[in-house]
């Protein structure tokens, strides 16, 4: 007799990024987040869909899990919410009559929602919150033995936390708790620079190259404290999360010289500086923690996970800088990993189960976890829409798809399963051609419909890697490196003096559509062991041009999710300038298309 599997449902929501995640047995095998399924954006509802999703993928039904698992523990964060407005009362109350509905309807009932939701009649049990982040991080990891770092907006109480991992162990060993956070000083500064919090902290990454820290300075001396061992202070007087329903206040706009740009206006040279002064200072205080860590542990490996662990430059830099000899990051590095954190806990922790380290990349299975469609799905939903398509096998469609980028096309990439996290790593992706110096302009404005200063990233042949960037080794999109010298274009002194985003349009390199103003670029390392179809069409682009880098950006437009069916890619590729999409083994060529009002496509329901 074969004993019978244990499977675990890990689940996140309410906040950022609901997600559920299944384990068999300790591996994970599907997560998905919720905004892929609702098409809702940063959807923080509770994961119906997820949860019905990876239940299909592992092939059981509810009745079948050992427990559910939830990430964070609702009644401590709920005393740190009272205790905090009861701190800065009475000037808190419009943002406590706010929050307190949704609380006393659905955060502090969550086996409530899960047993109405689901009809799970099992045990149910709950995570803390960065203890869910440290799993994640981790229990996947190919480390036995590693340091992990988690610095997040805020859990419960924690803000940042250290671990040691050992084995099937995880001991934490220092928290910082709100609400001196790292994550929300740098959401205070997306706020104030005109971005949407919690989902527009990538753009002011993005945008600090064209800046100069002027600032860097200011903020070290008025905002934060931060020691020798790591361990920071913020000044509160300058900031109203605790108790408004704002970032920031007029100190701290008197302090930076103005209120707050308002959202979709003009990009100043203010702006520009303030990104590049607190990502510097981001990335100082990242090290400052690490560099603790690592004295305090003495350990060659480093896990990260936590919102701020989204941050790919500081990752960059931890790599470059840092004490550790090798360092992994959880690629779902948000709240939506926290969903299968709270799984690998609870085998690991409360059942007492021991780890087998994954002898190939990792336990992550390269991130392609949510749903995957067969060919007559696909070819069911082509046949709907009354578009012309064609079905080709791989050794006729990558060549002819390598030629189109070569071409200067853009192409739509529908492959496998869905990437769990928030980068597209050749599952739901959009492709073009890194040389090509007009691509970045193309597909921000024509494609994506996006801000014109957002870099693009490069998914390379991981066994070419080193040939063309400061690093060997980056999956999951999670890291950024150089462009080796042998492939930079200097820029002329009259170029060097442009405005900031004026530098923009400046050829930097031979691959000049995903290199970035300082030369910098978000790695992918495509691998032939957990992507073999995408690494097979990086290799036919590779023979006919001798460039085995590609552009690779997520498939979707501004303010939508990344595309999770057929059906979604299809939209998305009617709706942008696309040349070409690719579903499976099928080709959908635009200039062959016939031409359709937008009222005349139907798909079918789902």
């Amino acid at each position: 007799m074969f004993a019978k599997a244990m499977w675990i449902l890990g689940l996140s929501a309410y906040y950022h990024d609901s997600a559920a995640a299944l384990l068999r047995d300790g591996d994970l095998v599907a997560a998905c987040q919720e905004e892929r399924l609702s098409r809702l954006k940063n959807d923080a509802s509770f994961p119906i869909r997820s949860i019905q999703e990876v239940l299909s993928i592992g092939g059981i039904s509810i009745e079948d899990l050992a427990c559910v698992v939830f990430y964070d523990k609702p009644l401590l964060k709920f005393d740190r919410l009272l205790e905090t407005y009861v701190a800065y009362a009475p000037s808190g109350l419009r943002s406590f009559l706010k929050a307190m509905p949704v609380w006393l309807k659905e955060k502090l009932h969550v086996t409530r929602e899960i047993r109405e939701l689901t009809n799970f009649t099992g045990p149910i049990l709950y995570a803390r919150h960065h203890e869910s982040h440290a799993a994640s991080a981790f229990y996947p990891s190919p480390f036995d033995e590693a340091a992990v770092v988690c610095f997040d907006g805020v859990g419960e109480w924690a803000t940042t936390t250290c671990w040691k991992g050992n084995g099937r162990t995880l001991e934490l060993l220092n928290e910082i708790h709100f609400p001196h956070s790292l994550g929300l000083l740098y959401s205070a500064f997306t706020y104030y620079t005109g971005f949407k919090v919690n989902s527009g902290e990538y753009k002011v990454m993005g945008l600090a190259p064209y800046g100069k820290p002027r600032f860097a300075s200011l903020i070290r001396e008025r905002l934060i404290d931060l020691k020798d061992d790591g361990s920071f202070r913020l000044d509160m007087k300058y900031f109203n999360y605790c108790q408004g329903l704002t970032m920031t206040n007029n100190r701290f706009h008197d302090l930076f010289g103005g209120p707050p740009r308002s959202p979709e206006g003009d990009l100043t040279e203010r702006e520009l500086d303030l990104a590049a002064s607190i990502q510097v200072v981001t990335e100082d205080v990242m090290l400052s923690i690490v560099r603790h860590v690592h004295r305090i542990t003495g350990l060659k490996n480093l896990c990260l996970a936590g919102g701020v662990a989204l941050n790919c430059v500081g990752n960059g830099r931890i790599m470059r800088e840092g004490p550790f000899e090798k360092l992994w990051i959880q690629p779902a590095a948000g709240d939506a990993g926290g969903a299968a954190g709270a799984a690998w806990a609870a085998w690991h922790g409360y059942f007492g189960r021991e780890r087998t380290i994954t002898s190939n990349l990792d336990g992550q299975n390269g991130s392609y976890l949510g749903p995957r469609y067969t060919s007559d799905q696909i070819e069911n939903v082509l046949v709907s829409t009354g578009c012309h398509f064609e079905r080709l096998e791989d050794d006729e469609l990558l060549p002819r798809l390598a030629e189109q980028i070569a071409a200067a096309q853009v192409v739509g990439w529908f492959d496998g399963a869905l990437e769990f996290g928030p980068r597209a790593l050749g599952a739901r992706s959009i492709i073009g051609d890194a040389r090509n110096p007009e691509m970045q302009k193309r597909m921000n404005l024509k494609i994506k419909n996006r801000e014109s200063f957002r870099p693009f990233a490069p998914a390379v042949l991981a066994e070419e890697a080193s040939k063309w960037f400061s690093i060997e080794h980056s999956p999951y999109m999670m890291l950024v490196a150089q462009i080796l010298p042998e492939h930079q274009i200097p820029m002329t002194p009259e170029e060097e003096s442009l405005f900031g985003i004026d530098k923009l349009n400046v050829r930097r390199s031979t691959i000049p559509a995903v290199t970035h103003i300082d030369y910098s670029a978000r790695v992918q390392t495509v691998h032939r062991e957990t992507n073999p179809r995408f690494h097979q069409l990086l290799r036919h682009f590779y023979a006919l041009t001798g460039c085995p880098v590609i552009v690779n950006t997520s498939f979707n437009v501004r303010g939508e999710p990344i595309v999770c069916t057929p059906e979604d890619a299809y939209r998305c590729f009617l709706d942008t300038q696309m040349d070409s999409l690719v579903l499976g083994p099928f080709l959908i060529e635009r200039a062959k298309q016939p031409s359709l009002e937008r009222e005349q496509r139907s798909f079918p329901l789902d």
